[in-house]
């Protein structure tokens, strides 16, 4: 093979390992504190349905901005981890998703580690040079002139397998 490996470098690496660690971090604090099914792409779903009530996926995946398939394999493990309940709806065709017993107790220690990552992520911002939510602010702003696909495609040209 005559190509160097392209995969030797990234500019994307650093951050995926970056808020890979911050999302470790949140899954260990529920871990010490003896809940170590839950993980931290759970809390956003768990803390909504405490607040809004029963609702199918797709009412919860429109709710949360994610793919309906993306949120049924989230809320499969939650049901796993026994935080949810999801039963047929009216139609036969919906699932509604209802938090359990466990599910309601862990909200309040949820909600807090919500509150604590905004406040850890704020204070780290205040290190920076400029803020990690305003840097995310201008690449959407940018990829909402000119998307990532439509980016990827001119660089790819009339590559095809």
């Amino acid at each position: 093979m005559t190509s160097t490996d392209p995969t030797r470098s990234s500019r994307l690496r650093q951050l995926f390992a970056v808020l890979a660690d911050m999302d470790a971090a949140i899954n260990e604090a529920y871990r010490e504190r003896g809940q170590g099914q839950v993980r931290s792409r759970f809390v956003l779903p768990l803390v909504r349905l405490a607040h809004l009530g029963p609702m199918t996926i797709t009412q919860l995946a429109g709710e949360l901005d994610r793919t309906h398939s993306a949120l049924s394999q989230t809320i499969t493990q939650m049901r796993q981890a026994d935080l949810v309940t999801s039963e047929a709806g009216e139609d036969g065709r919906t699932r509604v998703v209802t938090l359990t017993e466990r599910g309601r107790a862990l909200v309040p220690l949820a909600e807090a580690e919500w509150r604590a990552t905004e406040a850890a992520v704020a204070e780290l911002e205040e290190e920076l040079p400029y803020a990690l939510s305003r840097v995310a602010a201008d690449v959407a702003e940018a990829l909402g002139r000119r998307s990532f696909a439509e980016r990827l495609e001119d660089h790819l040209g009339g590559d095809r397998v």
